[in-house]
């Protein structure tokens, strides 16, 4: 074997990998969706649904980022050369897998990934209705409608395109519609990317990548500390980095025959940017939310233990749309390492009500002193009917 080959088979060995490392990563989180949801349904955490809201979008997300991995792997030419299920596939099927892996993929699958991204933190600035079955379901139904547009480009590059440069256009470059090339030694398919697809996932990127950066602009006038401030920045600014750098990579893939292993690195790296994106997004949007919740439940228990009063109240105004806390002791449990801590106090005689700081990251570096203004952070909204 050609050591250019050994290399490339080793770098479909660690995309099988890491894509298994995905999914699983995928599917402990969906576990700790269901049993976030099963503590909040089975204690009668009313005040903790707020944060379970869009479960089923966060589950699509991981769904589709899943999809997207064996994707990937029905791609690599290691399994056609070594396989035993693809080895026994005509050259015009394996052709045929690698169009639809462009048409899934590059058509469905990562663009859906970025749409339902955009709206698992779009639900962060809505003053009601994420808690609601209704909102779920119709944030899929848009996720799918968005992506439409893009599947049927896909199509037509893939399905239209070779019919286009043989009938009308037969100098057109090959690379600009071709989403395989045949290797006749081995009688087998290399699957390559068209540059059609590749420029019009490219303006879908851009689009979305503005309007993430103007997304992000807004949800910063609402976090609750440096701390949360942190963790937006790392969440946007992975974005909107790794999504661009795989449109970029796939389209400097043209530059290298399919056989060589300048277009297998190529093809890993872009492989690699994307899979940092899901894996970002996925921690980010579906795991800590869940984590620092029930770091919130650990709290409040400990701090009702001791005889406090806890109140979760939401501040209804449409500018601050914050959660204070009024002047008063400060809760023991607030010392303890976590990622969420609150300060509780007795009820007020005048006013009859607790209020309750929520501090999404250190509480000991975070939380603010008695006094202190009020701080900016996440609207809470009582559960919505649907």
């Amino acid at each position: 074997m050609p050591q250019s080959r050994f290399v490339a088979d080793a770098l479909g060995v660690v995309t099988i990998c890491l894509v298994a490392v995905l999914v699983l990563l995928g599917l402990f989180c969906i576990i700790y969706s269901f049993y976030f949801r099963s503590r909040i349904h089975g204690q009668g955490l009313v005040q903790l649904s707020y944060f379970s809201g869009p479960w089923i979008i966060r589950i699509t997300y991981i769904f589709f980022a899943v999809w997207w991995g064996f994707g990937e792997i029905i791609r690599l030419n290691l399994l056609r050369q070594h396989g035993r299920v693809l080895d026994a596939l005509t050259l015009e099927w394996q052709e045929n897998v690698c169009k639809c892996y462009i048409i899934s993929n590059l058509g469905f699958a990562e663009p859906c990934l970025f749409l339902t991204l955009i709206f698992l933190l779009r639900a962060s600035l809505q003053r009601s209705g994420t808690l609601s079955h209704k909102w779920n379901v119709k944030t899929a139904g848009y996720v799918l409608l968005y992506c439409l547009p893009m599947f049927i480009l896909q199509l037509v590059v893939i399905l239209i395109g070779p019919k286009y440069k043989k009938e009308h256009n037969p100098k057109l470059p090959s690379y600009f519609i071709r989403a395989a090339s045949p290797n006749t030694n081995h009688d087998t398919a290399f699957c390559t990317y068209p540059l059609l697809s590749t420029i019009f996932l490219g303006l879908f990127a851009t689009i979305l990548t503005v309007y993430l950066f103007w997304l992000g602009r807004r949800i910063l006038h609402l976090v609750i500390n440096k701390g949360l401030q942190k963790r937006v920045y790392t969440l946007i600014f992975s974005i909107a980095s790794f999504f661009p750098l795989r449109v970029l990579l796939l389209g400097l893939s043209v530059l290298s025959e399919p056989e060589k292993l300048v277009f297998d690195a190529i093809a890993f790296l872009s492989f690699l940017s994307l899979l940092c994106c899901a894996g970002v997004g996925i921690c980010m949007l579906v795991y800590l939310p869940i984590a620092d919740s029930l770091s919130l439940r650990s709290l409040q228990i400990d701090t009702e233990g001791r005889g406090d009063t806890i109140s979760l109240i939401p501040n209804q105004s449409p500018v601050e749309g914050s959660l204070v806390s009024s002047p008063g002791r400060n809760s023991s449990a607030s010392g303890k390492r976590g990622s969420i801590s609150f300060r509780a106090m007795e009820k007020d005689e005048g006013s009859g009500a607790a209020f309750v700081e929520l501090s999404l990251f250190n509480p000991s570096q975070h939380s603010s002193p008695p006094g202190s203004p009020r701080l900016l952070g996440w609207p809470m909204v009582p559960p919505a009917q649907g």
